[in-house]
């Protein structure tokens, strides 16, 4: 369906006006030319009436696009003109002497080259009939006639519908690979939140039974034993494994998306530690640790302070293992869309302990940066300015686990 008039501009790029206004200037040269070549017209309309005439079809491209249909019905009447002028007039709008064997407006040809896209295919076959009837004149058929009106006027029109059925198909054939390539992202998408449930119930039913098992042994340890000792080691048991279910609870809320966690689940984790406390015990083993906090704390998912909280303890380590003798820097900027977390170290002084070194898995930076891409944030980590290292983290305020939930 093609766009109304009222609707298309005279020139939808100034490439159109251009190409159109020099094929105006091209046919209205070539007119000329003819006109001059077969002399002035004896008609009662003046000389120079066959050239007006050609002259005003010529311009008439500069209409093309916005009155594709008015531009058509212009050819048609000076076609039929032309043909009562060499019928009953003869010299009147057509020369005495014709110079070519064309009976229709010599832009006739570049008019329904372009038909197929300006115009729909009911009016451009209706206007291309008419041209072919006024151009070939099957009345009264001849050889230096018909093939020539034929070329002029049907060629060009089975050209630009071949060119435009082209265009529409290829046109299709994207649209359907578009189609299918959301498709197929929507199907591994849906896979992948299968899979995620799937890991999440498993480790609801598996792991969280078991860790709970685990606090609840150590909490009754800890209140039937005598030893002071064994009651700490038992607290301390029971306050890790109570973090861990917490840290799990998340993790696996984050893996269901936000679905509801099944009825009978522990209450909702509490809030992850101070990054203060980290710093404070940064400072306390010898590294002089700067701390900075900026903005106004805003409400968060416990599950994004507890993923803040954890970068700046992998950082820190990191530091006291990799780096000795040198500072550290913490800082922290809360904004409306969450929080930003970054911490730089300067040039290590000394060369790091093989023991303490050595005692990583080599993935706690792997880890931290699947541990904050699963909330949905953003992980930096690498080299910093002066030999140093910088690690930083934007995080999201909010995270689809039950307890991230608005209320």
């Amino acid at each position: 369906m093609t766009d109304s008039p009222a609707r298309r501009p005279l020139w939808p790029r100034p490439a159109d006006g251009l190409w159109l206004l020099g094929a105006a200037l091209v046919f209205a040269a070539l007119d000329t030319g003819l006109f001059l070549a077969s002399g002035p017209s004896p008609g009662p309309l003046g000389p120079y009436a066959p050239l007006v005439l050609q002259l005003v079809c010529d311009f008439s491209l500069l209409l093309l696009v916005r009155y594709p249909v008015q531009v058509g019905g212009l050819l048609v009447v000076a076609g039929l003109a032309m043909l009562a002028s060499d019928l009953f007039f003869p010299g009147l709008l057509v020369p005495v002497v014709k110079p070519t064997l064309m009976t229709v407006p010599t832009v006739t040809s570049v008019v329904l080259g372009n038909g197929a896209r300006l115009l729909d295919r009911r009016r451009l076959l209706w206007l291309a009939g008419l041209l072919v009837v006024l151009a070939t004149r099957p009345w009264e058929p001849a050889w230096n006639t018909t093939p020539f009106g034929l070329v002029a006027t049907a060629l060009p029109v089975a050209i630009s519908m071949y060119f435009e059925a082209r265009r529409q198909l290829l046109r299709s054939l994207r649209d359907r690979a578009e189609r299918a390539e959301r498709e197929q992202h929507l199907l591994a998408e849906r896979a992948r939140a299968e899979e995620r449930r799937r890991l999440a119930g498993e480790m609801h039913d598996v792991v969280t039974h078991r860790l709970s098992l685990m606090v609840l042994h150590a909490g009754a340890l800890g209140v039937t034993s005598a030893d002071p000792a064994v009651r700490t080691a038992a607290e301390d048991i029971r306050r890790e494994g109570a973090c861990a279910l917490d840290e799990l609870r998340d993790l696996v809320g984050v893996l269901r998306n936000g679905a509801e966690t099944p009825a009978g689940s522990p209450p909702a984790a509490a809030p992850a530690g101070d990054p203060a406390e980290l710093v404070a015990e940064s400072v306390a083993v010898g590294v002089a640790t700067g701390f900075s906090v900026t903005g106004e704390p805003g409400p968060v998912s416990p599950a994004i302070s507890r993923t803040a909280y954890r970068v700046v303890q992998e950082a820190l380590t990191n530091v006291r293992k990799h780096a000795p003798g040198s500072t550290a820097e913490v800082s922290l900027r809360h904004h409306a869309g969450g929080i930003d977390v970054e911490v730089t170290s300067t040039r290590a002084t000394r060369p790091p302990d093989p023991a303490l070194a050595g005692t990583g898995s080599g993935a706690g930076l792997t880890g931290l940066r699947q541990r904050v891409e699963l909330v949905g944030g953003r992980f930096e980590a690498g080299p910093g300015p002066g030999g140093g290292f910088r690690v930083g983290a934007i995080l999201p305020a909010y995270v689809p686990t039950k307890e991230g939930l608005p209320r």
